[in-house]
């Protein structure tokens, strides 16, 4: 220890003036902002059903793995910790990427990775929209400085493999993304034959899994998905803070043969793929510190999905999505095409205000629903059964809380 055997009389301050000395202990005390009110109130947060398109409820067993006492973020059993969540990554993607991390931030952090990483000023980037996370790919890509062309339905349509194809060889990109589950608009679009379509073309396919995990199928390797991340908030089930991300050679190639180096530091996966040892390096370097509890709460989360197993959490997303469907329609409620099994939107039922709706929920059974995000807001309302909140008797519950709303509710067009 550099300060062993040192006295008070080795201070730096040793020997200073007492006028000094009272000037910093007047500094130290001089404190004109009392402490707030608030801040002297216990914590308060209610309990509510949280049956919107995310973040929905944690299960118990989550939030008691977050709660575990803090451990340093480059000790060597947080390492473990997170070479298990990489395995769990792994699987849920099903893929064998060994570029498997986890973001320390939302699903926007797992997407501005994604774009900066591989993607350098000047680069073409073709983003398919039709609904909100769309638009934010596009904005991130144009904001790092790329040439960005978008391809444009309204919300929840739908992009033929042949009009993908088609802008590929217009505007030769080298990233394309798509959202597997746009969540703005409740629908899961094919993927199928994509990634060969962008191989074909030396274009990364990059896709959106934030709402769809765990929820629908998809296949990182098999179907040739070059880069892919989700959220933690939705059908996994852990508190929002950590994105797990993937790229396979393909990406990594690209990646890490740059002109010039991503514009963010924090994002930059030179240095992430060192913490979370992928770079082949015998030692983690700090770059960083991860949200510990947050990466507790993740792995016992993708702990839950392995257990369960993924064909399993598919088979009861669209047994209770399939449930609420006939419910929404005995409603006499006008459901989508595509529909994604996680998130469930309906058009806005004729002649009602959908605030109105929303607010009664909330109010009378303390639960979440929501309106249309981005595009897709006055349009639609959504309902969403993800995870641990994926149960038939919650689908009771939100048909009962929104038959009470319409039939209490004025008809008065918003």
């Amino acid at each position: 220890d550099p300060d062993c055997g040192r006295t008070a009389l080795d201070s730096p301050l040793a020997g200073r003036s007492a006028p000094l000395l009272q000037r910093l202990d007047r500094s130290m005390s001089s404190v004109t902002i009392p402490p707030p009110a608030c801040m002297l109130k216990p914590l308060e947060a209610p309990l509510r059903y949280l049956f919107g398109p995310g973040p929905s409820n944690v299960p118990p067993r989550v939030l008691a793995a977050g709660g575990r006492p803090i451990i340093g973020h480059l000790h060597p059993e947080m390492y473990e910790i997170m070479n298990d969540i990489k395995k769990g990554i792994q699987y849920a993607f099903q893929t064998e990427n060994n570029m498997t991390i986890s973001m320390s931030g939302s699903g926007h952090a797992a997407m501005e990775c994604a774009v900066f990483n591989t993607v350098e000023p000047g680069e073409s980037v073709l983003v398919a929209i039709n609904g909100i996370w769309g638009e934010r790919v596009a904005e991130i890509a144009e904001r790092m400085g790329a040439n960005v062309h978008r391809m444009v339905k309204s919300p929840g349509g739908y992009f033929s493999n042949k009009e993908i194809e088609q802008a590929v060889e217009k505007h030769k990109p080298v990233l394309f993304f798509l959202t597997h589950g746009e969540s703005s608009a409740g629908l899961c679009h094919p993927v199928d034959g994509i990634g060969d379509i962008c191989r074909k073309h030396n274009c990364l396919f990059l896709v959106d899994t934030v709402a769809s995990l765990g929820a629908a199928p998809i296949f990182m390797d098999k179907q040739n998905i070059d880069i892919l991340y989700t959220g933690s908030q939705k059908a996994l089930n852990a508190p929002p803070g950590t994105a797990p991300i993937s790229f396979n050679e393909r990406a990594c190639h690209k990646m890490f043969n740059r002109k010039t180096k991503p514009v963010s530091y924090l994002f930059d996966m030179t240095h992430l793929s060192n913490y979370w040892g992928c770079d082949g390096e015998p030692a983690r370097l700090y770059h960083h510190t991860g949200p510990v509890s947050g990466f507790f709460a993740l792995r016992e989360s993708l702990a839950i999905l392995a257990e369960k197993g993924l064909e399993e959490s598919w088979r009861k997303h669209k047994e209770v999505a399939a449930y609420l469907y006939r419910g929404l329609e005995d409603l006499g409620l006008k459901l989508f095409d595509l529909r994604l099994p996680s998130v469930t939107t309906i058009a806005i039922p004729e002649g009602y205000n959908w605030r109105e709706l929303l607010t009664y929920i909330m109010k009378h059974h303390q639960m979440e629903m929501t309106g249309g995000l981005g595009p897709s807001i006055g349009m639609v309302m959504r309902i969403g059964l993800m995870g641990y909140n994926c149960e038939k008797t919650n689908a009771d519950m939100a048909l009962h809380a929104l038959a009470d709303a319409l039939k209490t509710c004025k008809k008065s067009k918003a």
